[in-house]
């Protein structure tokens, strides 16, 4: 017979920013401590999310445990924990879709030095998520390489 799913829920820790990535080491050292010693924590993931400074995640179908874990964490900010919908992580998690731009589009750049120039796109490589333009109020030409992230279509 098979067994119903279990459900995990997800708690937020919050964290000194910078140091998600210590505190997620350190969790997960407890928990593969635990499970050596034959205890069940019910600890299916721990995420760090690239951007998401001062937090950590962990994915848990038992969160009661959450507090033994990272009891005694120098980087951990507050006693109190938040359950977080699935929904709203898997938003965090997604990777953000660049608006599409073709070769000859007009763009504006709005990150970076260039920021507030006018630009034409010349070449546009998806797999690195990058865009090669030429600057239209430069004295003269230069293809520079951007991120996708750093230009928008004019007129949006």
């Amino acid at each position: 017979m098979s067994q119903p799913p279990i459900k995990t829920e997800i708690v937020a820790i919050r964290t000194t920013s910078g140091r998600e990535l210590d505190v997620a080491l350190i969790v997960e050292r407890r928990v593969v401590e635990k499970l050596s010693k034959g205890e069940n924590l019910g600890v299916k993931s721990i995420l760090v999310i690239p951007g998401i400074k001062g937090f950590i995640f962990i994915e848990t179908a038992k969160p009661s445990v959450v507090p033994s874990l990272v009891y005694g964490v120098k980087y951990v900010k507050s006693s109190r924990y938040s359950k977080i919908p699935l929904s709203e992580v898997s938003e965090l998690i997604k990777p953000k879709v660049a608006e599409e731009v073709s070769a000859g589009e007009e763009v504006e750049v709005v990150k970076g030095p260039f920021r507030g120039m006018k630009a034409v796109v010349v070449s546009v490589d998806k797999s690195k998520g990058t865009v090669t333009l030429n600057i239209l109020e430069a004295a003269f030409s230069i293809p520079i390489t951007v991120p996708i992230s750093y230009i928008k279509k004019k007129g949006v």
